[in-house]
């Protein structure tokens, strides 16, 4: 799947589960998400982000790659499975030459500036990873950008996401659970929002065309990202009742209002051992 396949239609569709050896299961997320040599990756919306976060981590590690994860909000502190390494220091000089000093024999670390009570830890500034991604060290940069609370729909509030500039690649995702879902506190964060970018009422329903408007609104959940990043919609969680239907619907409604920045929709299912179902993207 070539990164530089985008434009305007027709769409293409394609399964990337038939992968043909061992090499190809390893890096679908990379190649479903069309990741470069080079990358900072800033993830954004609900339903998935930090599992993204760590299988793409591991992929890209296992690939060959030097890889930092963190945020620049909060996160739950990863377990050891997820992460070879954490460093936790409210210096960012410390942040980051710990990252010079250890990132080539790791591989992959996790910096943050400090532990919550919460079990979750404090992200680094989006002027750190600007500087991290100056200084050359690594392959990749993986942020995860805002917060959701756990619900699998959301919009950002006035200071999210908080994605840095130098981000070349913003994921944007969304839960497909959250489609048909009543909107309403238990199941979105940020319902009034939510309601306010889509035009559903608080304790409607969720429809395909107000999970795509979140996608793609200018409010929506990827706002702020740089003009020069690609743009890419993950649709999680296909692997649910008529998953992929939904998921499928979502896309096309997101297709039809060509979103300048958006090169193609990945149809995920982050809790299985194959973490992509299909790619749709616009083929010029």
């Amino acid at each position: 799947m070539d990164s530089d396949q985008k434009g305007i239609f027709p769409i293409v569709e394609r399964d990337v589960r038939k992968a043909h050896n061992e090499d190809d299961q390893v890096s679908l997320l990379t190649k479903a998400l069309g990741i470069k040599a080079r990358e900072v990756i800033s993830l954004v919306g609900a339903g998935g982000k930090t599992t993204l976060m760590f299988r793409l981590a591991n992929e890209l590690t296992l690939a060959g790659r030097k890889v930092v994860t963190t945020t620049t909000t909060k996160i739950m502190e990863p377990t050891l499975e997820e992460t070879r390494s954490l460093f936790i220091d409210p210096d960012e000089e410390k942040v980051k030459d710990f990252v010079a000093g250890h990132l080539g024999q790791l591989r992959h670390v996790t910096v943050a500036r400090e532990r919550l009570e919460s079990r979750k830890l404090k992200g680094v500034s989006p002027n750190l990873i600007d500087e991290l991604w100056n200084s050359q060290e690594m392959n990749t940069i993986i942020i995860e950008a805002d917060g959701a609370a756990g619900r699998p729909v959301k919009a950002p509030r006035e200071h999210e996401p908080v994605i840095p500039q130098s981000t070349t690649l913003v994921v944007a995702i969304l839960g497909i659970d959250g489609m048909e879902m009543a909107l309403t506190e238990e199941n979105v964060f940020q319902p009034e929002r939510v309601s306010q970018i889509t035009g559903i009422p608080v304790g409607g329903k969720l429809t395909d065309e107000a999970m795509a408007l979140l996608i793609v609104h200018p409010q929506g959940i990827s706002k702020g990202s740089p003009v020069s990043a690609r743009v890419a919609a993950l649709l999680n969680k296909v692997d649910l009742p008529n998953g992929v239907t939904k998921a499928r619907d979502i896309a096309y409604k997101i297709l039809d209002k060509k979103h300048p920045q958006i090169e193609r929709i990945v149809l995920g299912q982050l809790k299985n051992q194959s973490p992509v179902a299909g790619v749709i993207f616009q083929k010029g």
